[in-house]
């Protein structure tokens, strides 16, 4: 009994590598593309994913970006704390979940809508997602990711 409850937490937490005792979760991942945009006008996106003749339109909700500016630890212990502090960047993201994004080249068409639903900026791009790790590279990967980011200037470039 002993050894078959060993096993059974041992597949529910996650695998352990034999070289480095990494323990591995069943995080999931979303498979998709990631939208970054500074244009400052931008309210919308909307993204088509074509591949092998068919393409999609998944939903981009963007939402406002903000990045960590200060960070205090009372020590370096395990048993330590850290905090961290966020301020907004001024510019948004969003995701757009692709089921069966493959990890070959895919043609993306982003287009960035203002307040009033006119197109800002319209760009195709070519990506090539990439298999993403949620536990790091030492576990297995969690589904292919791509990215695009968008500048205040309009430019559209892979991430």
């Amino acid at each position: 009994m002993v050894p078959l409850t060993a096993l059974l937490l041992t597949t529910a937490c996650g695998a352990v590598t034999a070289g480095g005792h990494v323990e591995c979760t069943e995080i999931g991942t979303p498979v998709g593309i990631r939208v970054d945009v500074e244009h400052p006008d931008v309210t919308a996106v909307e993204i088509e994913v074509c591949r092998d003749g068919s393409c999609a339109t998944p939903a981009v909700e963007l939402r406002p970006a903000s990045r960590a500016v200060e960070s205090t630890c009372t020590g370096t212990g395990p048993d330590d704390s850290c905090s961290a502090r966020s301020e907004p960047t001024g510019g948004k993201y969003g995701f757009a979940d692709v089921p069966g994004l493959p990890t070959t080249p895919v043609a993306v068409t982003a287009r960035l809508l203002d307040q009033s639903g006119s197109v800002l900026v319209e760009r195709e791009i070519r990506v090539t997602p990439e298999m993403a790790y949620p536990n790091g590279p030492d576990c297995p990967a969690g589904g292919p990711q791509a990215g695009i980011s968008v500048g205040a200037d309009g430019s559209v470039t892979e991430r």
